[in-house]
């Protein structure tokens, strides 16, 4: 897995073309930097995948059990809406307005956010609320890391 870092602030263009940043093209794999898959995210975002990386995914999400009801549940909303995205001659992406509309990118300005070896595409505004809620970074980090062995 090869881990991404930083936020990138871009524009989509009226026809829903976002041209990926140079320093977040350097750190995928040469392979990874010409074919993607966009889907909804778990929040209002979109996430955006290199094509290998979603193949891992999916083949995760097809392991779960066809007869669970909350298995079936969570394929559906994790493919609903799922596209192939191909890298055109300008490091541009078209992404698909019912996506873009479902995440309420309205005015174009987004915040690209490298999380793990994925990245969230947020409507600037939304991300801007997202990342400023009050929270308790060492509370959150006990729920979360507390019961990890660090060693």
């Amino acid at each position: 897995m090869n881990q991404l870092l930083g936020e990138y602030p871009c524009k989509i263009d009226p026809k829903g073309r976002l041209r990926l940043p140079t320093a977040l093209l350097d750190q995928l794999l040469a392979d990874e930097r010409e074919s993607f898959v966009v889907n909804r995210g778990m929040e209002k975002c979109l996430v955006l995948y290199p094509k290998k990386v979603w193949d891992e995914k999916s083949v995760q999400v097809s392991k779960l059990n066809e007869f669970d009801t909350q298995s079936r549940l969570f394929k559906r909303a994790f493919y609903r809406g799922a596209t192939a995205l191909k890298k055109d001659g300008a490091d541009r992406l078209n992404f698909p307005n019912q996506l873009l509309e479902w995440a309420e990118i309205l005015d174009g300005e987004v915040v690209l956010a490298a999380v793990d070896d994925k990245i969230e595409i947020w409507a600037a505004k939304r991300y801007e609320d997202e990342m400023n809620q009050e929270r308790d970074m060492a509370e959150l980090a006990q729920i979360v890391m507390g019961n990890q062995n660090n060693g």
